[in-house]
């Protein structure tokens, strides 16, 4: 099998799984996939914007294959429907808090109309896909500070290089009473060719009850309420407090893969949120997104539609794995990089990073 290229993971944190990381082990070692962010950090306004672009083109024109699992609805996302019955998406892949979802959507409407004037008119409508988590524990989210701008700024700023933790979408993220937010990672898995084929996951997390909390397989909820309490950080809520939280996972592979293969996927990054705890809880929207990068579908009847021989469903199993493996990852960067944030009436969520360093906690783990 071909050689690949791995990133050190630091010394504290566990590596998920068996499978080989990509390059940068991000969910960009998806060749063509960029993020970018924008974040918007002023007193009680702590929220932003993060943008996925599936590819460097025109997604209205050459559209990707794609599918959503719904573990849990208890969300106010836009453009599922259209998503479910043709099994593309047309838009980059945006993330925002709850209020945001109508501005960000209006911001990916008109970037559409600008690239392609007819859309509405000769061409059909464009189907926004917008996604959120409710950050209004740190973030005044009735001040609806979000604005098409500021989605712009992040489509512009995506790369292949990008920043996790408390930033652009999850400036404001809480998870399992700490700081949550932006966190990605990627497995490879061999192919039939002797290739490889690559899995990317990036995660808004703000989901998870701090008891119910698994780190690699360990339960630390009690040991980090135990580290907060002797640092002097007050409990921000009671242990039988019900889940009200979310997390959105988006997973992007080159391996050629239809919307129905796609959806299984998805599926498969459930497992990956499991491990963490969560039990999918009433209050929590929990939505996975899953596309390919191995070929495109046109808009116009009049272009060919592509020729490509899609992976048999018996050889998917390695993807699942690496889908449930990134993901779990994912979801450990996002809670391990971010940085701690005092928003909204002085409410405050410490980071995993910051309780760490000085305890013993991860040590079975290393």
């Amino acid at each position: 099998m071909p050689s690949t290229p791995q990133i050190t993971q630091p010394a504290t944190l566990p590596f998920i799984g068996h499978l080989l990381q990509g390059e940068r082990n991000t969910i960009t070692d998806v060749a063509g996939v960029t993020v970018g962010h924008k974040t918007l950090d002023d007193g009680g306004v702590q929220t932003g914007v993060t943008v996925i672009r599936p590819h460097a083109g025109d997604t209205f024109r050459d559209k990707v294959p794609a599918a959503a699992v719904v573990l849990n609805g208890f969300g106010k996302s836009v453009g599922l429907v259209q998503l479910a019955e043709l099994g593309v998406l047309e838009t980059p892949i945006a993330l925002t808090n709850t209020f945001s979802v109508g501005t960000v959507g209006t911001a990916q409407i008109r970037q559409c109309a600008a690239a392609n004037p007819e859309t509405g008119r000769a061409l059909p409508t464009v189907n926004p896909l917008v996604f959120e988590c409710n950050d209004g524990f740190l973030n005044d989210i009735q001040r609806l500070a979000v604005t098409e701008a500021d989605y712009l700024q992040a489509f512009d700023s995506a790369s292949t290089d990008f920043a996790q933790g408390s930033v652009g979408a999850g400036r404001g993220m809480s998870s399992f009473q700490l700081k949550g937010g932006i966190g990605s990672a990627s497995r490879r898995v061999s192919s039939r060719d002797g290739g490889l084929h690559t899995v990317g996951t990036l995660v808004l997390a703000n989901y998870g009850r701090q008891p119910q909390m698994l780190l690699a397989g360990h339960a630390v909820g009690e040991r980090l309420a135990a580290l907060q309490a002797a640092r002097g950080i007050p409990p921000s809520a009671a242990s039988n407090e019900p889940e009200k939280g979310s997390i959105i996972i988006v997973v992007a592979t080159d391996a050629p893969l239809d919307a129905r293969q796609l959806r299984r996927l998805a599926l498969r990054a459930g497992a990956g949120l499991a491990r963490t705890g969560s039990v999918f809880g009433h209050g929590s929207g929990d939505i996975v997104l899953a596309f390919s990068t191995a070929y495109t579908v046109p808009d116009r009847v009049e272009r060919p539609m592509p020729a490509v021989a899609m992976l048999h469903d018996g050889l998917l199993d390695g993807l699942f794995q690496a889908a449930a493996d990134s993901t779990e990852q994912a979801i450990l960067h996002a809670l391990w990089r971010a940085t701690p944030v005092t928003g909204r009436d002085g409410n405050h969520r410490a980071a995993l990073g910051e309780l760490l360093p000085a305890s013993s906690l991860l040590s079975p783990l290393a």
